[in-house]
């Protein structure tokens, strides 16, 4: 199935939306079992196990972590949608604000089988260390 963008919006969306109930869990589940993500071009996580364990850090270090939803593209079954992290890290309480984006390949289910994820880790690290 290819999604129109209504779809691929409600998609984002949803991802978003598990990302800030704090579910690691939830977050895995928008990936395929065998999915590969990879995020700045780091070493590739290949299974829900390695995503939710991703997820779960994030979500430790920002204990009020919301996900926001911005931009989303869809051609064919590839998916891209912009994303801004919110929230106080655990250890400095400083306020982080970052935005980056993913980039999805999605099987006939709409379960995303490779994801690219970006985001400025520099000025990640700046805001965290204030």
């Amino acid at each position: 199935m290819t999604p129109d963008i209504d779809t691929a919006k409600k998609l984002a969306e949803a991802l978003c939306a598990a990302w800030t109930s704090h579910s690691p869990e939830t977050v895995a589940e928008r990936y395929a079992p065998t999915a590969t993500f990879s995020i700045n071009r780091g070493d590739a996580m290949t299974s829900r196990a390695d995503i939710a364990e991703m997820a779960a850090g994030f979500m430790a270090d920002f204990p009020d972590l919301v996900l926001k939803c911005g931009t989303v593209l869809v051609a064919d079954r590839h998916m891209v949608y912009a994303w801004t992290l919110e929230g106080h890290h655990r250890d400095t309480g400083n306020f982080v604000a970052v935005s980056g984006w993913e980039e999805w390949d999605m099987d006939d289910d709409l379960m995303v089988t490779k994801s690219l994820g970006w985001y400025d880790a520099e000025d990640y690290e700046r805001q965290v260390a204030g």
